[in-house]
């Protein structure tokens, strides 16, 4: 008999993730009520945000009808609306926790969280029972699943009607033993703009596990009219966006500012939709150019936004669409140096063959090295920090670009004298080309990442070892 005036609650299962509720139910003479599913009581309670698009219901009408296990890769909410079952649960998710089994009774006052990738399935105690789920992805014929036996000996899940006497199909009873069972690998992770500095360093930071993907604009075009089919979305879990148009001072020129907005600005628009419509984490890369350059103190991630140039604008602008979607990071950092063509590299470059540069000194911010920058986000993600905007550079004290071109020359064994300080407007004076303007000031408040455990590393050491390196 269904338990009334429960109070509502989540109870962690040894299955990572699982967690099982107790729902109130309120019940007279005609019957009784209950909220099956409140996204905002339920989510207050620590049950993820899962965005579910699809009700499914099992009817049964004997007892001892036993379905399962099957695991896809989707999240479930699962109830009973009528009668009772006997329910169990297999981690089939590749890492540690495979193999974890946890089982319990449901009836209408129970429900219990199955993230993707653990087997589902139960046995009915009562006829008529309507065993229900919601869940976060359309059937596909294309996805991918999972299934372990409902006899299997390691698993030995004690089911109360023994399976000679139980009602199983014939698919059923022909799942692999778990010693054969396909691992459910994590949902995908995608890293566009794989061939650039940033790109690089997040492929050495995440490896090149068969979850892990990375594209380039050629394999995937976010501008595309298709971009929206363009991958099974629904099996990814994280898109990092390190692809932009980065060449500030193109972008003040037409070809250019058309370019640098369709990049920074068009083609975001079209990945933010495609995160939101699938729940999918989305991490934008943004850039101290959103600010003017004025504050004498370091900017915090909710300053306003005031961009000097088109660059700037662009960046701006693709930072407001990307914090629209449900799970997001955006990550502002400066001064990015990594594998490929740097301000570093070029300064030990002129300093080799001899030439005395002429280098700005009224710009002050700090360096942030790519494999540094990768770090973070991974920490990030690894720690399911607060979604939301975080400043992410070098550590220690700012510097100017002359500064930082003595210390490059001095570390390289040559005099550092040889580097002229000049302010932005000589170095510029002359220029054929447009030029875009530079924010003066580009120290970027580092607290609020430090507060989720992460700590930057000091840029002067991170300098010191880029180049003995």
């Amino acid at each position: 008999m269904t338990e009334l005036g429960k109070q509502l609650q989540g109870v962690p299962t040894p299955i990572d993730g699982m967690v099982l509720f107790d729902l109130p139910v309120h019940g007279d003479a005609r019957g009784w009520f209950k909220e099956n599913w409140q996204r905002e009581k339920m989510t207050a309670l620590g049950l993820p945000d899962f965005g579910p698009v699809q009700n499914n219901i099992s009817f049964n009408a004997e007892v001892g009808v036993t379905r399962g296990l099957h695991a896809e890769p989707w999240d479930k909410w699962v109830s009973v609306a009528t009668g009772r079952v006997f329910g169990a649960w297999v981690d089939l998710r590749e890492g540690p926790g495979f193999g974890t089994v946890f089982t319990a009774e449901l009836d209408p006052s129970r429900a219990i969280f199955v993230p993707r990738g653990v087997a589902n399935g139960f046995q009915t105690l009562e006829p008529a029972t309507a065993y229900t789920y919601l869940v976060n992805d359309h059937w596909s014929p294309d996805a991918t699943y999972s299934f372990v036996n409902l006899a299997d000996d390691t698993v030995a899940i004690p089911w109360p009607i023994p399976l000679e006497n139980a009602e199983i199909s014939d698919k059923d009873r022909a799942h692999p033993l778990l010693a054969h069972a396909l691992p459910v690998l994590p949902r995908r992770t995608l890293v566009l703009g794989a061939n650039g500095q940033l790109g690089r360093a997040l492929r050495a930071r995440l490896g090149d596990a068969p979850h892990i993907e990375y594209a380039t604009r050629a394999d995937l075009d976010l501008t595309s009219p298709d971009l929206g089919t363009a991958r099974r979305w629904r099996d990814y879990g994280v898109i990092v966006n390190a692809a932009a148009h980065t060449a500030v001072d193109a972008a003040e020129t037409p070809e250019g500012r058309a370019a640098a907005w369709a990049a920074n600005v068009t083609g975001v628009a079209a990945l933010a939709r495609v995160a939101a419509a699938h729940g999918v984490t989305l991490v934008h890369v943004s850039s101290d150019y959103v600010f003017d350059g004025s504050s004498e103190r370091p900017y915090r991630e909710d300053d306003p936004v005031a961009p000097l140039g088109v660059y700037g604008q662009t960046k701006a602008a693709g930072d407001a669409i990307v914090a629209s979607t449900p799970r997001h990071y955006i990550v502002r950092t400066s001064w990015v140096i990594g594998d490929g063509s740097n301000f570093v590299d070029t300064m030990a470059s002129l300093a080799t063959r001899g030439v005395d540069p002429r280098v700005v000194d009224d710009q002050v911010g700090r360096l942030t090295f790519t494999d540094d920058l990768a770090r973070g986000i991974a920490h990030l993600l690894d720690t399911r920090a607060p979604y939301g905007t975080y400043n992410l550079t070098g550590a220690g004290e700012p510097r100017s670009w002359a500064e930082i071109a003595r210390r490059v020359f001095e570390l390289t064994g040559h005099d550092p004298a040889r580097v002229t300080p000049v302010s932005t407007a000589e170095y510029f004076a002359g220029a054929d080309a447009p030029v875009a303007p530079r924010p003066r000031r580009s120290v970027l408040d580092l607290s609020k990442i430090e507060q989720t455990g992460f700590t930057p590393h000091d840029a002067d050491t991170a300098l010191a070892h880029h180049i003995a390196h």
